[in-house]
C-alpha cells in the first residue's frame, strides 16, 4: 500500500512513514528540542499528538471510500521517557475493526528498544454523509 498524504499537523510534527498497510503502521519522529518537557525529554502530549496521529492514519487505510474517522477516545500509558535528540519509533495496529468504530494500540519504543508509552484509540467511523 503507498504511503498516504498525511495532515498538516502530522508534517509539523516532524512525523516519517515507514510504512502502511491495513494491519499495521510503522513510523518515526526525532525528539527535537522543542519537545523538551520541564524533566527534560519528550513531553508526553507530543507522544500522545505523535500515537494520535498515526492512529488516524491505522484507520484511514481500513475505511471504505468515503468514510473518514475522529478519535473519540485515547488512554496513554507511560513507562519511560525518550530523551531529547532520540528517535522514537511507533508501530499502530487494530485491535477491532467495526463497522462504527476501529480501536488501535499505538507502541512507542527509544532507540534502544526500551518501551516508552502504549497508547490505545478508538475512532470513530464516519460515512459521506456525516463527514461534513
Amino acid at each position: 500500500m503507498p504511503v498516504p498524504d498525511q495532515p498538516p499537523f502530522a508534517h509539523f510534527l516532524g512525523i516519517r512513514l515507514v510504512s502502511v498497510t491495513p494491519d499495521r503502521v510503522e513510523a518515526e519522529l526525532s525528539v527535537r528540542e522543542e519537545f523538551k518537557n520541564r524533566g527534560g525529554v519528550m513531553h508526553g502530549g507530543a507522544v500522545m499528538a505523535f500515537a494520535d496521529s498515526l492512529g488516524g492514519t491505522a484507520s484511514h487505510a481500513n475505511l471504505k471510500p468515503g468514510q473518514r474517522t475522529t478519535t473519540i477516545e485515547s488512554k496513554t500509558n507511560f513507562f519511560a521517557g525518550i530523551p531529547i535528540g532520540d528517535t522514537a519509533h511507533a508501530e499502530t495496529i487494530p485491535l477491532h475493526r467495526g463497522r462504527s468504530t476501529i480501536v488501535v494500540q499505538t507502541r512507542i519504543t527509544r532507540n534502544d528498544g526500551r518501551l516508552a508509552a502504549i497508547v490505545t484509540q478508538t475512532q470513530m467511523v464516519l460515512d459521506g454523509k456525516d463527514a461534513g
